[in-house]
């Protein structure tokens, strides 16, 4: 959410960091309809103040048994008491319009975020591990996962499409990989571990900017509630609408939850395989922190990410997003693309991205710094860590073998009792 006064103050940087974005200039219009709620909240409060005035002085008429003046006054009140609802009445029409126009717009990206207008202008920040070489013409995991229990087929009959059935050996380890996720996050990084609701509130979605822009991409109960997209909503509306003490920041929780979502705008794209699903599961990270541990967090918990994909020894590269490629409440994001060899290239594995203070003030969630009276909005960040399912498939295609076994990571040997390999059916 953007801020009003920020917006009077630099109208040309607005402009120009929505441009930034492909979007057009916005700033005119909501100056303009700012200017005319503050024109009438100006003219409600002197027709108030006048009010209060006036039935004040008719008191001292009659003491003074004016009764012209008393009469004269009494009328102005009664025409000032009809016309104040009306004005107040549109002030809040073009406030709420005001809002809604706001809402709309997406963060502003960073000074160091590249210009461009989709993935092809993003800019590699890294790269990380070595290619694997194999004697085989390595496969890709949708003909792989069938015979070790990634049932494409079942999980259609049972849902539809974009659904799966993990089941046998693919599901021992794609549970592994899940606890493995949480554990690192909370023991080796400080994130406190969090089990949220799934179903979530209007407020709660619109606090990380979920609402209203994007309601098609999400799943609605018929009692009005969402499926969470993302553990991000659950856990970074932990804070809304509190005023936290500064020596509680950074805050830190992490939480491995299924996610729901539409891929309303993905058709034709990833219809094969276990890449895009409607539910699948995810290791969220989300940090509360002052302005000035921003910068800091957000390498963080990107080096956190990393750190595990280090771990299960799988080749990635991390992307710096250009203005174009960033979500909606994102002023930086960060994506780690893995390698899958069966694909020949790399895919998005996790994004972790800096909000500064733009769900905050969705959210009303802030902070009072140490010795002021005064408050200020606090910063949010989140970031995948990781994706459970896109995890399977890199450790499915990195770790293939010629016979269709997979071997199983160093890094997950203490969650499958001394067994060394999946095997595939026979």
């Amino acid at each position: 959410m953007h801020d009003i006064r920020l917006i009077r103050d630099n109208p040309e940087a607005f402009d120009a960091g929505l441009a930034r974005r492909g979007l057009s200039p916005a700033a005119a219009t909501l100056l303009a309809l700012d200017e005319k709620r503050r024109a009438l909240i100006t003219q409600a409060q002197a027709g108030q103040a006048r009010r209060n005035e006036a039935s004040k002085a008719i008191g001292a008429a009659k003491a003074a048994r004016d009764e012209a003046t008393a009469n004269a006054l009494m009328a102005e009140v009664a025409d000032l008491k009809q016309q104040l609802p009306a004005i107040e009445a549109e002030e809040a029409v073009l406030g709420e319009e005001l809002t809604g126009l706001l809402a709309a717009i997406p963060n502003l990206p960073l000074a160091d975020v590249p210009d461009g207008a989709d993935e092809n202008d993003n800019a590699l920040v890294h790269e990380r591990g070595t290619l694997r070489s194999f004697a085989f013409e390595p496969r890709e995991h949708d003909a792989i996962g069938p015979a070790l229990g990634l049932d494409f087929e079942a999980g259609a009959m049972l849902a539809g499409t974009r659904f799966t059935l993990v089941r046998g050996p693919i599901a021992q380890l794609y549970r592994a990989l899940g606890q493995f996720m949480l554990t690192t996050l909370t023991r080796e990084h400080g994130y406190e571990q969090v089990v949220p609701p799934l179903l979530v509130r209007d407020e709660i979605m619109f606090g990380t900017g979920q609402l209203p822009k994007f309601a098609e991409d999400s799943f609605r109960t018929t009692d009005g509630r969402w499926l969470i997209p993302t553990a991000e909503v659950s856990l970074t509306n932990i804070v809304r609408e509190q005023i936290l003490p500064e020596g509680e920041l950074p805050i830190r929780f992490a939480a491995l939850t299924p996610c729901f979502r539409s891929e309303a705008g993905s058709a034709g794209r990833d219809t094969r395989g276990f890449i895009r699903q409607h539910q699948f599961d995810k290791c969220e990270m989300v940090s509360i922190v002052t302005p000035d541990q921003s910068e800091a967090e957000h390498e963080r918990m990107t080096a956190a990410a990393e750190g595990i994909l280090t771990a299960l020894g799988l080749p990635f590269r991390r992307m710096k997003l250009c203005s174009g490629d960033m979500g909606f409440s994102a002023a930086r994001t960060y994506d780690l693309e893995v390698w899958l060899p069966g694909q020949g290239r790399y895919r998005e594995i996790s994004s972790c991205s800096t909000c500064t203070d733009f769900q905050a003030r969705r959210m009303n969630a802030r902070y009072r710094p140490e010795g002021e009276k005064s408050t200020r909005f606090v910063h949010t960040l989140n970031g995948s860590g990781l994706a459970v399912g896109r995890t399977l498939v890199a450790v499915m295609e990195n770790y293939q073998q010629e016979d269709g076994a997979i071997a199983i990571p160093d890094a997950l040997a203490r969650y499958f009792d001394g067994l060394n390999r999946l095997e595939p059916a026979r």
